[in-house]
Parts: structure tokens; sequence; C-alpha cells
């Protein structure tokens, strides 16, 4: 059934409220506080802006290299088409790090990502980011996925899955990502309901609330010019001083917003936001019940909870559609968390010294990871002494055993 069909319908599906109309376009998402969320208003909150702007930013910066598995171990494939994309850039308006945070913000706002595949002779030579409302994936009987695109101009087309990156959250149907602002609407309209509330409560100076007293009756014409001025005492003017006639008093009764618990439900919903896009409360600047014990370890959290999950379906997706079926294993696009979980000086000081006297690295590989050119005679692995074998005692526990047996 269509919009139109919807529309004119006398079921109990009849689109009769515009949060309806919004939900039936796939536009917005009606709310038990009475606002409509879409991707755009969600944004307008700044915990949403704030949490969604950290996972986009976090993931953008992380480099995102094609591997390629050798007899000789793991290189870097330098020359490898995809490598290049990913690496200065895949198409000619975006940097690699702007694609990347246009594909973590997709997923974060609408739960599902659409690049166009520009092959050429089956290589994938540019990706070209789509806007998710404009893209319907259909899975057909014989388990196949097409997508219905709408352009900017309105021309639509139909395009085969080897025509589209989808790079999805978790799935009900497992095909469409499920949206973050569609499972939490009722939340950010809450959210969105108290952002209002507050804006109006200060723009009366956080006094909603008063009145006037006289024993006289006032004629139209002091009606007229009370009312007047009561209008233009908002906003800027709150605090300008009234001129009372006719014996008025004024009198007022105070509703701060700890009274409302305002601040409470505003704190609530920032915690409660922080809890749909898993992000740490301190990355946000909400630094209430974080301490200096505390905030590292949730630093190492974040990328292992939260931004894995993306990085894998990101890594994942393209292994799977972008390199040809006769390379895969053999190449394989991967992140590099290293820059998220450094620490700090000291630590890693102390974690490198670790690994580089047990032999587990070379000084030059941890030159590499500091970003620092290779040294003469650094490739050398050490042994401790302590941790090595005697050959000659050795030889003889060996004879000794042949002899017994």
């Amino acid at each position: 059934m269509n919009i139109f069909q919807k529309l004119f319908s006398k079921n109990t599906d009849v689109i009769d409220t515009s949060q309806k109309l919004a939900e039936a376009m796939g536009s917005g998402y009606g709310t038990d506080a009475g606002i409509t969320i879409t991707p755009s208003t969600a944004m307008q909150i700044s915990t949403v802006f704030s949490c969604v702007k950290v996972l986009a930013e976090s993931v953008g910066m992380l480099p995102l290299n094609v591997k390629h598995k050798t007899a000789d171990g793991l290189q870097t494939a330098d020359d490898y088409k995809l490598h290049q994309l990913l690496k200065f850039g895949v198409n000619d308006f975006q940097t690699a790090q702007e694609w990347k945070e246009t594909v973590t913000a997709h997923l974060a706002l609408r739960g599902n990502h659409y690049s166009f595949i520009n092959r050429i002779n089956g290589v994938a030579h540019e990706l070209l980011p789509l806007n998710p409302a404009c893209v319907t994936p259909k899975l057909h009987n014989d388990w196949s996925v097409t997508y219905d695109v709408t352009y900017a101009n309105g021309t639509k087309k139909t395009l085969g899955s080897d025509e589209i990156l989808h790079i999805r959250l978790f799935s009900l149907d497992g095909l469409n990502g499920l949206s973050p602002i569609a499972a939490a609407k009722n939340s950010l309209g809450l959210a969105k309901a108290t952002e209002k509330h507050g804006a109006k409560l200060f723009a009366n100076a956080a006094q909603p609330s008063g009145g006037f007293s006289t024993d006289k009756e006032l004629t139209d014409k002091q009606y007229k010019r009370l009312k007047e001025q009561l209008e233009d005492h908002k906003g800027e003017n709150v605090h300008k001083n009234l001129i009372l006639e006719g014996g008025l008093s004024w009198f007022q009764t105070t509703m701060t917003s700890d009274d409302a618990q305002f601040l409470d439900t505003r704190k609530f919903q920032r915690t409660d936001i922080c809890g749909i896009f898993r992000v740490p409360p301190h990355m946000i600047a909400d630094l209430e019940k974080a301490t200096f014990s505390n905030i590292e370890q949730q630093g190492l959290e974040f990328v292992q909870h939260t931004l894995m999950p993306y990085l894998l379906r990101i890594e994942q997706r393209i292994n799977k559609d972008l390199i040809p079926k006769s390379e895969r294993g053999e190449y394989f696009a991967k992140f590099n968390t290293n820059a998220l979980l450094r620490g700090d000086m000291k630590a890693r000081a102390e974690f490198y010294n670790k690994l580089m006297q047990t032999g587990a690295i070379s000084p030059n590989e941890i030159r590499k990871l500091e970003d620092m050119n290779p040294r003469e005679g650094g490739d050398i692995y050490l042994t401790p002494m302590n941790m090595t074998t005697n050959p000659e005692q050795d030889t003889k526990t060996t004879s000794e055993k042949s002899t017994n047996e």
C-alpha cells in the first residue's frame, strides 16, 4: 500500500496527523511526547550531536589499509587500487577521513549506509555515498537483493547488489539495519521536549507565572495598556520595570527549574542518550561521575565495545563486496586502532620495553608504531639470558635418554 492509498483508506492505518504522514514518508517518527523525531531534528539535541560527532570522528581518524598476506607475513598493499582509494579518497570530492565519517554518521543515525560502486573492468575505482533516505533495499524470492535509488534530480533507478556497498547495523530481517533514531524515538522525543520546555522557561527568566491584584475594576483602556505592556515584557525585556496603575499590585508564584525536576530530567536524558550510542559520558564533556582512575579504562572500553562493532562491519562489508572472490583471504581491509590504544607516554614506554625484552618485538617495529624511521641494526630480537637453554646440557640429556631406552 503506497502513501496515497494509506491516506484515503478507511482502516486503522489511515494517515490523519502530521506525525503519521512523516512516518509514512520515512522522514520522521512520531513520539509519545508529541514531537516528531527525524535524523535532522535528532542532531539538534546536543547530546545526540556530541555522540554522533565522537563516533564519526573516532572512526574517521583511524587508518584503513588493505593488507596483503604473503609468505613473508602481512604487508600493506600500497599498489593495490582499493588501498589507494581507502587511503587517499574514495571519490573526487571526499577525503578518506570524510567518507569514513559519513559512513559512521549514517550508521549512527539511520542504521544503514549506501555507496554506489563505480567499477571499471570489475575493479572498484570510486565510491559515491547515497542518501540513506533515498535508497530502498529489496530481498527477492531467489534471495537476490536489489536497491531502488532516487537521485537528487528525481531520477529513479534499480541497482544490483554488486553496484551498492551496503553497510548496516544489526538487523531484525537480515537486510535493513535497525535505525537507532527509530528505535529510541520516545527517549529522544522526551529529550527534545525538555529542551523546548527549558528554552521557553528561561525565555521568561524561569518565572513562568504570577498575577496582578486590585480592589478596583480596570477600565478597558487601562486593561489594554497593561496587556500591551506585558506583551513587551518578554525575552530580553523581562527584567524591565512594570508601570502599574489603577491600584494594581504584582504577586508571583515561584517555580524554579529544580522544583519542576527539570534539571534531573535533563541529566537523565543525557545519560540515556549516551547509553543508546554506547558513548562514555566523559567523551561528551559530562564529567559528573568521572574519576582519574576510570577515564582511561572507559576509553579502552569505548574502543573495544563501541567502535569495534562499527569497524568490523565496515571491514567485513568491504572485504565481501569490494575485493574479488579470487583474492579474498589474500587481500583484506583492516583498521589500525593503535592510535586509540596507545595510552600515555609512560605506559607506552613500559609496554614496548617489556615486549622488546622478551623478544616479542624489535626496536624497528617499535619505531614503526611510533611513526619513526627504522635505524640500522634495529631489526634484531633480544632473548634474555635466563630464557635460553644450555645446548651441551640438552645434548647430554638426549644421549642419556637414548642409552636408557
